[in-house]
């Protein structure tokens, strides 16, 4: 990876984690305040997963220095999107939540490589 580019990808994904965090707020209110009640407990996971995994993103993300690194929070960047975001489209607009269990193992993955790179040292 160029020096210019691991620049852009440590900028895009601490900005990728704030934005998760402030949706994974609003997602929160909305299941609180707003969705049919047999909704609120799937919104509501899907609003803790995208917080927490942003907030990692936004801590994580422009401390990354080796290649695995960015790919282990690329993978919960992704993990992220597939998992909260196929629970919140399946409340929101009726689709099937078939990407979660995707989004659930990449999110497991991304972990496991971030682990692998801390060792790495």
């Amino acid at each position: 990876m160029t020096m210019a580019r691991a620049g852009v990808t440590r900028r895009l994904l601490p900005f990728a984690g704030a934005v998760l965090a402030a949706a994974a707020v609003a997602l929160s209110a909305y299941a609180a305040h707003g969705a049919a009640q047999d909704a609120q407990g799937r919104l509501q996971i899907a609003a803790v997963f995208a917080f927490g995994h942003g907030i990692a993103l936004a801590a994580l993300g422009p401390r990354a220095a080796r290649r695995s690194g960015t790919v282990a929070l690329a993978a919960l960047l992704l993990g992220t999107l597939l998992f909260s975001g196929s629970l919140a489209a399946a409340q929101l607009f009726g689709t099937p939540t078939q990407l979660a269990p995707a989004g659930g193992m990449l999110l497991i993955a991304g972990w496991l490589l971030l682990a692998a790179d801390a060792l790495r040292g």
